[in-house]
């Protein structure tokens, strides 16, 4: 993926920040109230790319401990006016925080790291987590990397390909589920479901 093709699926964001933040969302109810199962009361939990945050109002509404984060510096602004706090402006590739969080949400976002450096991205991410953390994360399948119809970039993973890149970043107890749907595009999509831990 060139430097032109990122900048082009941040430009959609930035472009479409307001009517993307607004959209009609059917929220992911039952994986994330399974993620939040799986952690304790109050727990740090990481929103990566949380879009119009509202996933991470969800998180807050039941107590988490969350810091939202978006590589768009316009959808955070849209987020922070629905969560009321703060949202940082961080692109996958800049994270450095270290055993920070519980666990970590990334609702339809890692989808758009780059597949040569997404090895990179999920050992940069894994060491945001303390130990015995929890990733979850969603990808649109496919077999090769290419764009949707509004120019945004996607690294289209298979199942087999994308348990690979978490075994190259070192993550434990990986668990991939697969489910038909749809996104912003309302094109009909196979999705990817990962969940996987952080071991010490």
């Amino acid at each position: 993926m060139t430097k032109s093709e990122t900048n082009d699926t941040l430009a959609f964001y930035r472009d479409n920040a307001a009517t993307y933040a607004a959209r009609e969302r059917k929220p992911p109810t039952a994986r994330l109230e399974a993620f939040m199962r799986r952690l304790s009361p109050g727990a740090a939990v990481l929103d990566l790319g949380c879009g119009g945050g509202h996933d991470s109002l969800i998180l807050l509404e039941h107590g988490f401990d969350v810091t939202a984060c978006d590589g768009s510096a316009d959808l955070a602004r849209e987020a922070e006016l629905r969560i009321g706090r703060k949202v940082e402006v961080t692109r996958f590739q800049e994270i450095v925080w270290e055993e920070r969080f519980d666990g970590i949400w990334a609702e339809a976002s890692l989808l758009h790291v780059p597949r040569a450096e997404l090895a990179d991205v999920l050992t940069r991410i894994r060491r945001t987590l303390k130990p015995g953390g929890l990733l979850q994360a969603s990808f649109k399948a496919g077999e090769t990397e290419g764009h949707d119809r509004f120019g945004r970039y996607f690294n289209y993973p298979s199942a087999e390909w994308l348990h690979g890149r978490f075994e190259d970043a070192r993550w434990s107890d990986i668990e991939i589920s697969e489910a038909d749907g749809s996104g912003y595009d309302g094109e009909p999509t196979r999705w990817l479901h990962v969940a996987a831990i952080r071991s010490a």
